[in-house]
């Protein structure tokens, strides 16, 4: 596929991934956010679904592309794919803390119009015990918070100079991780969850599907391995 094609196609991927964005901030602006019974709840369970929806599609190029060597060229759009799953992860992520964990927004940036910057650190100390015991007590944000972490190395290490400092299989082992943070990201989905609610089994048979797929072909290239024999002299 020629140079053209290929940045066009990622243009058109930039417009897809961010569209949920937009959607938000419009949801947001227009005030339409607030018609809904649980804001809230709303933004921190849509960020969530396209964290692992972005997910996903990045998990989903490499079997997809083992199918023909003329699709082969889809393992350059698994880089952004996955930069944009890192993306709606963080914003899961600073939902909890800006909005759940009771960070006073509106104080903080009267403080930074006031010339008073240290009021974002002074909310932050507020809340940030609260947030410490969350943590500590419920096993779903330990499991999210780790997906999380999980994703923010891979990102800080997709570029192709960090990839040439650690080693390509040092790298590879390390982004292997995404799997487990795939794996993180549906346990916290089933434990964030009521007791009874079975909304994530679409996300998990994915995943498994996926999984599936990455162990088969595991298995079937070790058996086509050829064995070598010693003769004896």
């Amino acid at each position: 596929m020629s140079k053209r094609a290929i940045i066009t196609i990622k243009a058109l991927l930039h417009l897809l991934c961010l569209a949920p964005f937009a959607w938000l901030l419009h949801l947001f602006t227009s005030g339409a956010l607030g018609l809904y019974a649980d804001p809230v709840n709303y933004i921190t369970h849509f960020t969530g679904d396209w964290t692992l929806y972005t997910l996903f599609a990045s998990l989903a190029i490499t079997p997809i592309r083992r199918l023909s060597p003329k699709i082969s060229f889809l393992i350059r759009f698994r880089r952004l794919l996955g930069l944009y799953a890192f993306f709606y992860a963080t914003l899961h992520l600073a939902t909890y803390i800006f909005l759940f964990s009771g960070y006073d927004i509106q104080t903080a940036i009267a403080g930074l119009r006031a010339s008073h910057p240290g009021e974002l650190v002074t909310q932050w100390k507020i809340v940030w015990p609260r947030m410490v015991d969350d943590v500590l007590k419920r096993r779903f944000i330990q499991v999210g918070l780790l997906a999380w972490i999980i994703l923010f190395a891979l990102a800080c290490t997709s570029p192709a100079f960090i990839m040439r400092a650690m080693g390509g299989k040092n790298w590879q082992r390390l982004h292997n991780l995404i799997y487990v943070a795939a794996c993180a990201g549906i346990v916290h989905f089933w434990w964030l969850v009521k007791k009874g609610n079975y909304a994530p089994w679409k996300d998990t048979a994915i995943l498994t599907v996926l999984l599936a797929a990455r162990i088969v072909y595991t298995i079937t290239k070790h058996s086509k391995k050829p064995v070598v024999t010693l003769k004896s002299t």
